[in-house]
């Protein structure tokens, strides 16, 4: 019985390079084989617990990066067994639901504040369960976390000494370097952030408080945070799926998700796809036309629809035309599966259990 054709599949689809992926993990596992560093792959790229099975399968991986309790949840209950919550948790229906992970996962958050710790505590105890907890030093992203040295030194003192929490170490995470387009730049200034990670380590080791772990990274920086002593785990996780955005940043890992369209519409000059915003993550720019670099797409605006100037003179309405995403975080998060393809062919369909799950 021969297999379903990419090119009969329904409109807007969410294809994946199972090959071109498989490669990817093998690639970023042998680079942490036999380092200090291990990965932690980070779910919200994809938000696939089949794929994220496969990350840890390729080795080098200690447990898995979630962006979101939701994102948690589902792999508590798919039985992953080692989960950081890479966020701060807050509210009282939350930390009821993040002690019930902590039944059946060993699990951390971020924490930036006391406050937070000790309501996280509370539950903790409450629930009868133990959940770790990485200070969160803000190295430079100007977003969540307490400044390194003292502040952070502090934090952990006052987390250590709660009961129903584990200090675990420091999380960090360098992503207004991530996007940096000058490699050798790149790599000096994400050294340079998780170096105050790296002295608030010794900073609190030196005050007798153990740190087990700094936590961060990106699929961008692997290779220079990635090596730094004192830096445990690499939170990357593009380089599963990866888009053209981070294809450019390192190319060394292929694109393997697409997003398949069809023409609906042509004229003179011009056609138009049957996806939008609603299908393609657009962040940091337009998608990209598989095989047809030369069509350029100027904006990306319309909830349903593409429209391509300059098309190629051969497509014909109902034409299946592939496309590449410029972010392959929010373009995952906006389908609930995953088409599997070997060349051609489709081979399997992979649910994306996490998507939509934004609490």
């Amino acid at each position: 019985m021969s297999r379903e054709s990419i090119h009969d599949l329904d409109t807007p689809a969410l294809l994946l390079d199972v090959a071109a992926s498989d490669r990817n993990l093998a690639r970023m596992a042998e680079f942490f084989d036999e380092r200090p560093c291990q990965l932690r792959p980070h779910f919200k790229n994809h938000k696939c617990a089949t794929l994220a099975q496969r990350q840890l399968d390729a080795g080098a991986a200690v447990g898995m990066t979630c962006a979101k309790l939701g994102e948690a949840e589902v792999l508590s209950e798919a039985g992953f067994d080692d989960l950081l919550i890479a966020n701060q948790v807050v509210g009282a229906r939350k930390l009821e639901r993040l002690a019930r992970v902590a039944v059946k996962s060993r699990v951390a958050v971020a924490i930036d504040e006391l406050p937070q710790a000790t309501e996280i505590a509370d539950a903790a105890r409450s629930a009868g369960v133990v959940i770790g907890a990485l200070v969160e030093v803000d190295i430079g992203m100007g977003r969540c976390g307490v400044a390194g040295g003292e502040p952070a030194l502090e934090l952990a003192r006052a987390v250590s000494q709660l009961d129903g929490l584990r200090f675990d170490g420091i999380q960090a995470f360098e992503g207004h370097i991530v996007y940096h387009d000058d490699a050798d730049e790149r790599a000096r200034f994400a050294r340079e952030s998780l170096a105050i990670a790296v002295e608030t380590r010794r900073l609190i080791e030196s005050d007798g408080l153990p740190v087990q772990v700094i936590s961060g990274g990106s699929s961008s920086t692997y290779a220079s945070t990635g090596t730094m002593e004192g830096v445990d785990e690499m939170q990357a996780g593009t380089y599963a799926t990866m888009d053209w955005r981070y294809h450019e940043l390192v190319p060394e890992f292929e694109i393997a998700l697409s997003v398949l369209a069809r023409v609906i519409s042509k004229r003179e000059g011009a056609a138009v796809l049957d996806v939008g915003v609603k299908g393609a993550g657009g962040e940091f720019g337009t998608p990209r036309v598989v095989g047809h670099p030369e069509v350029e797409i100027p904006f990306f605006l319309s909830e349903e629809h593409l429209v391509i100037r300059d098309a190629p003179a051969s497509w014909r309405v109902g034409d299946a035309v592939e496309l590449h995403s410029s972010h392959a975080c929010t373009t995952c998060n906006l389908y609930r599966e995953m088409v599997v393809r070997d060349g051609e062919e489709v081979v399997d369909r992979w649910p994306i259990e996490a998507a939509g799950l934004l609490a």
